[in-house]
């Protein structure tokens, strides 16, 4: 089978920064133009950009702190939330996602029902991967710049300061707005161009090529994945390329809720009555009259999902296998998950508010269970489903014949 890849998500929507970064491209007339490393002169720009940490209020934290090239850009700890602000002692809201294929994100947008579909972030917040970039630089628990104006003044002083006036234009600096505009342009290029952001190099992509064979575990897993009475997965997390034969990106960009349990190690959570409702906030705004959609999260890739350190928006597992059981059993075993009252009854879906705890999926197969019955899945199931998504990891190197 031959493995074509997909075409890039190569417009999204810029904003108005990102329009007059655009436009100042076409004036340098340079910021198209090849570096020499197959990259154009933005991107490559972006590559130093995204090392940078003098770019931090902190001068110790830059977007690779949380997204290492080196653990498939994620995080390579295994804390729930990073820590981040002026003094690196700002606890986060959510456990950062990788950006292995965000590339291919479509726009944020809604489909026939209202439903969201798309977006950057796992509330899908950010249009396109400039826009995104925004988030990061000045959230006060994150890299924590004050304003446009403060991050502009470390970037004028950065070493690759001549070569950001060479891309974007002499003059740049002299507006901190058109400045950050080429920032984000030059992020959001260096993630589309540089083949690291999705080299299509893992065991299944060579499986799906005709290169190399799966083993049984693996196999069954695949199976398991796709059954809609069984895993289930493949209805959130298509295991098949489109008609044009694209490699599969294993997310349908769409929301879901899953009734994640509460994570105790997120200081947020402390307050009692502070939760996460996703796409209704705290961070996303514009749904948040749409009770029906609250506590819903993109879903995200599997792509590269074993080598995640922490799982889910809310970091709330560490292991892959202990997430997979969690999916299985959330319904059959819910003690075994969740907090229970003094009967001895699971306080299901904890992390959610009462009043919306009725938007948790509970009819899609496995969650479509009720406790004492028998899980989607056994033990030994869930270990092959295991082995499957081992396959998922970039930088596969085939064994060589003896």
């Amino acid at each position: 089978m031959r493995q074509l890849k997909r075409p890039l998500h190569r417009a999204g929507r810029l904003g108005r920064r990102g329009a007059a970064a655009i436009a100042l491209l076409a004036l340098s007339g340079c910021g198209g133009s090849p570096a020499g490393n197959g990259l154009s002169q933005a991107a490559a720009l972006g590559a130093q950009i995204f090392q940078d940490r003098s770019l931090s209020a902190s001068g110790a934290q830059a977007c690779s702190t949380c997204h290492n090239p080196n653990n498939a850009h994620a995080q390579v700890n295994n804390l729930a939330v990073q820590l981040g602000g002026q003094n690196l002692d700002q606890h986060g809201l959510r456990a950062p996602p990788s950006l292995r294929y965000a590339g291919f994100t479509p726009a944020a947008a809604f489909d026939a029902g209202g439903n969201p579909v798309g977006g950057f972030d796992r509330d899908g917040r950010a249009a396109s991967l400039a826009e995104q970039a925004q988030g990061p630089l000045l959230a006060s628990f994150e890299m924590a710049n004050a304003s446009v104006a403060d991050l502009v003044g470390r970037l004028s002083r950065a070493d690759y300061a001549d070569q950001f006036k060479q891309t974007f234009g002499a003059a740049v600096f002299d507006s901190p707005e058109l400045a950050f505009s080429g920032l984000q342009y030059a992020l959001q290029q260096y993630q589309i161009e540089a083949q690291e952001f999705h080299p299509y190099d893992s065991k299944y992509d060579l499986y799906l090529a005709g290169r190399v064979p799966l083993s049984d575990a693996e196999m069954h897993g695949l199976a398991l994945f796709n059954d809609p009475g069984k895993g289930n997965c493949a209805a959130c997390h298509p295991s098949t390329g489109d008609a044009n034969g694209a490699a599969p990106l294993f997310t349908n960009f769409r929301y879901g809720n899953l009734g994640i349990p509460r994570n105790p190690a997120i200081p947020a959570n402390a307050a009692v009555g502070y939760f996460d409702l996703g796409v209704c906030g705290p961070l996303r705004t514009d749904l948040s009259t749409r009770p029906t959609l609250c506590g819903s999260f993109k879903v995200p890739t599997l792509r590269n999902v074993a080598t995640r350190k922490v799982f889910f928006h809310n970091g709330a597992f560490g292991d892959l296998t202990q997430a997979v059981t969690f999916l299985v059993r959330r319904d059959t075993d819910p003690t075994l998950w969740y907090p229970v009252d003094g009967n001895g009854t699971a306080l299901k879906f904890n992390d959610l508010p009462l009043t919306i705890q009725a938007n948790v999926d509970t009819v899609t197969p496995p969650f479509n269970r009720q406790a004492g019955m028998a899980p989607a899945l056994s033990s030994d199931e869930i270990n092959d489903l295991v082995a499957f998504l081992g396959t998922l990891s970039d930088g596969y190197t085939p064994q060589s014949s003896p």
